[in-house]
């Protein structure tokens, strides 16, 4: 574990959040640190600018000069910047290590972390897990949810690290070692960026491996391919989804249990969480099986995860009205991402709120979706007319138009179901500043109809 940083210089590539939380670290340890920005730099970038230079951090905005690089001890990256990139051959040729911010941190304590990667889930797990694990212990989330790790690692009274990694992070981390190292599901994704859908598994698969072995890791077994992984994961293997093997945790009788040793204990009924549909559940049990590995006790968690506020804009319950339950799903900015809440509701009858920035990509699945659980779809956004033209030529023809979000929530009040759900399927560019916003409104329109 590297701790004096003293006169040894250190170069940060990205004015990002995550880069910025590693500069300020390394400079608090003595280190001379020189941040590199590609893009020129912006007006919003003044004041935390301003900041550094004050604390004695270099930084240079739209290129990457010899000056800044030379010489360099490490070099940490910022997520972003791809393996072939320019910088990242100039380092190589210059024998500059890079790592990722996660793993500098990971190096700088000898506080456990809980590494939690996979396409979808990362961060409702992420929060829940953390959630939980403050019943007993003080667990802080962090990563791409939460706080940069480097924030957080001079504060000596955090117990747990519970770290949202992307394949980005885990591309740029060699050494980093989580106790528990958890995969939510594997599907394709940043193809460019790996250069390959095997490079993109790769990337994911190294926090399971020697020499990065956890002491525990925890896969989906709804997933055929991490199914499969899990038989040469290291550390002991925990499967969520499906009752598979003697270590497990999965849905039965309308309630979730934990297996281990094949020894079955209740952990709580599906009726008493706050987060509905399967890839739920499987977060949920993610967290169980997190907790349980650390020691919360059964009754603390089922309080925890009763207690547990999902995540902004991920199939957020607004609030309930005369009947009618709203709920925010405005992160589902394409098809894909709006079938997981979409088939979350059976039996119901759901207006669901589309349309938005279309990203022109293949609705067949969604159309499907959509005519076995949806009654209602009310379309708005640039994308409302190709999503029409596709539905009505899947043979679902219940479907309204409207200018503004504004409007579709009120024709979706008179329509008077038992759910109004908003999962756009689309970019929110055309009429918000980004999805939080379009979320945002939504639920303030919402809770301004219903007098809260």
């Amino acid at each position: 574990m590297l701790t004096n940083w003293f006169d040894r210089k250190v170069l940060v590539l990205g004015f990002s959040k995550s880069g910025i939380a590693a500069a300020e670290y390394l400079n608090r340890h003595g280190a001379e640190v020189f941040i590199t920005e590609y893009r020129e730099q912006k007006p919003e970038d003044s004041g935390k600018l301003e900041q550094l230079i004050a604390e004695g951090i270099n930084v240079e905005f739209g290129g990457h000069s010899d000056e800044f690089i030379k010489d360099s001890y490490i070099a940490v990256t910022s997520p972003g910047i791809p393996p072939h990139s320019d910088i990242m051959k100039r380092l190589a040729e210059e024998n500059i290590p890079v790592l990722s911010e996660i793993e500098l941190a990971a190096s700088q304590t000898g506080k456990p972390f809980i590494a939690i990667t996979g396409t979808n889930g990362k961060t409702t797990t992420t929060a829940l897990t953390a959630h939980i694990l403050c019943s007993e212990y003080n667990a802080q989330p962090c990563g791409n949810y939460g706080k940069p790790p480097c924030d957080l690692i001079d504060d000596s009274s955090i117990d747990y690290f519970v770290c949202e990694c992307s394949s980005f992070q885990l591309e740029y981390s060699h050494s980093f070692q989580p106790q528990i190292s958890v995969w939510t599901n594997f599907t394709p994704d940043h193809i460019d960026w790996h250069k390959g859908l095997e490079n993109y598994f790769n990337a994911k698969a190294k926090i399971f491996k020697d020499p990065q072995a956890p002491a525990f890791s925890v896969l989906n077994a709804k997933d055929l391919k991490l199914l499969e992984f899990s038989k040469e994961a290291a550390g002991e293997a925990f499967l969520f989804g499906d009752e598979v093997g003697k270590n497990c945790c999965y849905v039965k009788n309308e309630a979730i249990y934990y297996k281990r040793n094949g020894k079955e204990q209740h952990i709580i009924d599906l009726k008493d969480t706050p987060l509905i549909g399967e890839h739920n559940y499987q977060n949920v049990e993610c967290a169980v099986i997190c907790a349980k590995l650390e020691g919360i006790s059964n009754e603390h968690i089922k309080e925890a995860i009763m207690s547990f506020k999902v995540p902004e804009h991920r199939l957020e319950k607004v609030s309930g009205y005369n009947g009618i339950t709203f709920y925010n799903d405005s992160k589902a900015t394409n098809p894909e991402a709006s079938l997981v809440a979409i088939n979350s509701f059976n039996n119901e009858n759901v207006v669901l709120i589309a349309g938005g920035r279309d990203k022109n990509t293949d609705l067949k699945e969604f159309c499907e979706a959509v005519k076995t659980h949806i009654s209602t779809v009310i379309l708005i956004g640039e994308a409302a007319e190709r999503f029409e033209e596709n539905l009505k030529n899947n043979g679902f023809n219940n479907i309204i138009k409207e200018e503004t979000l504004q409007a579709a929530i009120d024709k979706s009040i008179s329509i008077n179901p038992d759910v109004v759900l908003l999962s756009p399927a689309c970019a929110s560019f055309d009429m918000f500043s980004g999805y939080e916003e379009r979320g945002r409104v939504f639920k303030e329109y919402v809770l301004s109809k219903i007098g809260k």
